[in-house]
């Protein structure tokens, strides 16, 4: 294809492949653990870590990658202080790390410009740096849900028993934050802050509501995201669009028709279910398949 023959297309492509795998691995186990929220909230944090570093003139993407794992830890402290109410420890934070950022944003206003990138995603301008910070975290989070592939899916399911079982819950759940939040951070220049919950979310949503086990909805959200990622930016070259929001919508778009063909064959088996009830009647033993040459002589 004649996107490819740029230099800039293939590195968005590479950086929007590694990390459709990687997040939309996370967004299964994120949406069953009842974390969804978490993704927006490490984009927010991870993006006042960019200010602090355009600001301290710093490398944005290293210290917004630093700032989100420091984030992650936080979360995880801060929903052990409040374990009734798990979710108050995503809004704590999340205002906080939106906060810092609007408030280091407004002391340097020329940096504000740079931002656009950074809250709407601009992988055609991925730089090796990004790309290489991708791949590694790519391959820890790959490391880290296949060896850890068991316990992490019976404390998904059910935590109290993968405590009681002896599993060491504490640190698996602190390693698991740690992680998200370096997805987080190395998806930012695919999507930005504002989508970046769309690459994590969205595949795993589809996934969970069509497959029927888990193994299977883990390879068809990574599936979904790659086609996602792939169609959007081809979209967005053609089409001269945001590939950010470009790659959202195609998900979203995804998301829409999986879920309408889901219930169209869902109609489908039903209506031929009750053409084949109309087709039997019931015994007292159940029914019984109406034959063309029964007589109802007893």
């Amino acid at each position: 294809m004649e996107m490819l023959q740029y230099d800039f297309m293939q590195r968005a492509f590479c950086a929007g492949g590694l990390i459709a795998i990687i997040a939309s691995v996370l967004g299964v186990y994120l949406m069953l653990r009842r974390q969804a929220l978490m993704a927006d909230m490490l984009s927010h944090v991870s993006l006042a870590g960019v200010a602090a570093g355009a600001y301290l003139n710093w490398n944005p993407t290293l210290s917004g990658f630093l700032t989100a794992v420091v984030g992650a830890v936080a979360v995880e402290y801060v929903r052990r202080s409040y374990k009734t109410y798990s979710e108050i420890s995503v809004a704590i934070i999340m205002v906080g790390g939106l906060s810092t950022a609007v408030v280091l944003m407004s002391l340097n206003k020329s940096i504000s410009k740079s931002f656009t990138s950074y809250l709407f995603g601009s992988v055609v301008a991925v730089d090796q740096t990004q790309l290489v910070l991708m791949a590694a975290v790519t391959v820890i989070g790959g490391l880290f849900f296949f060896l850890l592939r068991r316990p992490l899916y019976q404390m998904t399911f059910d935590e109290e028993t993968a405590r009681v079982s002896g599993l060491p819950v504490g640190l698996i759940s602190m390693m698991f934050s740690v992680l998200t939040g370096m997805i987080v951070a190395a998806a930012m220049p695919v999507v930005g802050v504002l989508l970046v919950s769309s690459l994590i979310v969205l595949p795993a949503s589809l996934a969970i509501r069509i497959a029927s086990r888990f193994s299977a909805a883990l390879l068809l959200a990574v599936g979904i995201g790659l086609t996602g990622v792939f169609a959007g930016l081809t979209a967005s070259y053609q089409l001269s669009l945001p590939p950010g929001g470009t790659i959202a919508l195609v998900l979203l778009a995804l998301l829409l028709i999986g879920v309408g063909l889901k219930k169209a064959v869902r109609f489908v088996r039903s209506k031929s279910s009750h053409v084949a009830a109309a087709d039997t009647e019931m015994h007292t033993y159940g029914p019984i398949p109406r034959l063309s040459g029964d007589s109802h002589n007893h």
